[in-house]
């Protein structure tokens, strides 16, 4: 993302798994852990999406780490359909993050991946956020939330994203009352509307603080 982008390879649950971190100018706040889209169509740690929540998260005192999930550049493994990726997340946070504020984030696969990964650490830590960018809903079966995770989390949804349908999360977050942030003409990947997101994420975060 920047000169001073900090990648690491840590164990994973299928071989070593590939991270980038990057560091805010201050002591951070805390960690977050962010997901990118699905591997098998282009997915990486390199995602603008994904690459525009970690500007969000860094401005906002946090240090961002961005990782590739298993089958994915330096990372060891095969694509596992959403199973294998979860426990990939998890052993991120293990690695980068065991202890402290923890903030969880991910795009389209990676929403779906993060939401599921957040509500298995529920037993016994309460991430400080949640944020869900065009979460995969048409597509895998998203979690219902706990209500103490649901007060912490932010959906994000493009109004024209014919990728995932924007009815297919409304049909999710609605027995749950979530709230979705619709982006007016905006698609899945959020082409001219990265700046809102960056400041939607923003916000979210120093709401939280």
């Amino acid at each position: 993302m920047n000169a001073h982008t900090e990648t690491r390879l840590i164990p994973g649950p299928a071989g070593v798994l590939e991270l980038a971190l990057d560091h805010p100018a201050q002591q951070a706040a805390g960690v977050a852990v962010l997901a990118h889209p699905h591997p098998l169509f282009g997915g990486t740690l390199h995602n603008k999406v994904v690459q525009t929540l970690a500007r969000a998260c860094v401005q906002q005192g946090w240090c961002a780490v961005r990782f590739n999930f298993r089958g994915v550049g330096a990372s060891s493994g095969v694509h596992d359909h959403g199973v294998g990726e979860v426990d990939d997340l998890l052993a991120v946070v293990q690695a980068v993050a065991a202890n402290g504020p923890l903030v969880l984030g991910g795009f389209s696969f990676g929403g779906y991946v993060a939401a599921c990964a957040a509500q298995r650490l529920m037993a016994s830590r309460v991430p400080q956020a949640l944020v869900l960018v065009g979460p995969a809903a048409s597509r895998f079966v998203l979690p219902t939330l706990a209500d103490e995770l649901a007060a912490r989390t932010l959906i994000v949804h493009g109004e024209q994203d014919d990728t995932v349908p924007l009815a297919a999360v409304l049909d999710w977050a609605r027995p749950q009352s979530l709230p979705v942030t619709v982006v007016p003409g905006g698609e899945h990947f959020f082409h001219g509307r990265l700046p809102l997101l960056k400041r939607l994420v923003m916000q979210h975060l120093r709401a939280l603080a």
